[in-house]
């Protein structure tokens, strides 16, 4: 089983160039560790190196384009990355919807299954993609940015909640696969997530953000930043959770416990 200290390990994270993914990888580079930040846009995946490295001069941090929603392309830039890389010790996945919470009945029949593809393919992909390097090397850690809509039903979140719940029983499902083969596989299930782009979505909905507003009223802990869930990604990643696999861990300052 690969016990790695974070600052020897090749990190990927897809979703890297901004949010919880960029935090993540601003924290890792912090460990030593190198660093490949997956992403669809060029320009905001040099930007976000450019900020990386200000950050933390002199880490090992690339980009590495990828649409993930494509098979084959996640393959491709798995290779790419592996190759930049020396190996993917660790694949942190951060992607989210691309559209605020809505009521069921006022979203078109023919978005419902492209929406849920739009938020499961990336990561479940990704994951794929991963995997049978991961495997040859003799294990590695994946940590996977669900969502609490996964563990309970919330008005508006019908979709999302269908999607995460998929992405969340694909993790840990295959955690128990691939743990013979020293791959531990956890999630992050957060509910808000304060001053990230999910957050700016959900507030350019008045129905949205009434909604969360009620939730962060219940968040008597603070709510959860990219930092938090950050920091919980290199636990999770680190030889210090060598014996956890399989969970889904809410960070949310307390407004569910899920």
């Amino acid at each position: 089983m690969m016990e790695k200290s974070l600052g020897e390990c090749g990190v990927a994270i897809l979703g890297g160039t901004a949010g919880v993914g960029f935090e993540a990888a601003a924290q890792f580079a912090e460990t030593g560790a190198r660093v490949v930040v997956l992403g669809r846009n060029d320009d905001r995946g040099a930007a976000a190196v450019t900020k990386l490295l200000a950050r933390v001069p002199g880490a090992s941090i690339a980009f590495v384009r990828v649409d993930a929603a494509d098979a084959e392309d996640a393959v491709r830039a798995a290779t790419k990355a592996r190759v930049l890389l020396g190996q993917i010790d660790v694949l942190m996945c951060t992607t989210g919807p691309s559209h605020p919470p809505e009521l069921l009945h006022e979203i078109p029949i023919d978005e419902v299954m492209p929406r849920i593809d739009e938020i499961t393919r990336p990561p479940l992909h990704m994951m794929t993609a991963v995997l049978p390097a991961m495997r040859a090397a003799g294990g590695g850690a994946m940590v996977i940015v669900a969502s609490d809509a996964a563990k309970t039903a919330t008005p508006g979140e019908t979709l999302v909640g269908a999607a995460m719940g998929c992405i969340v029983m694909f993790a840990r499902a295959a955690a128990l696969e691939e743990k013979r083969c020293g791959i531990r596989i956890n999630l992050l299930t957060p509910s808000l997530i304060a001053d990230t782009p999910g957050a700016a979505l959900i507030d350019s909905s008045p129905f949205a953000a009434k909604l969360f507003q009620k939730a962060a009223a219940m968040a008597h802990l603070g709510l959860a930043d990219a930092s938090d869930l950050a920091a919980m990604a290199l636990y999770l990643a680190s030889p210090a959770a060598r014996r956890i696999t399989g969970q889904a861990i809410s960070i949310n300052g307390g407004i569910s416990v899920a």
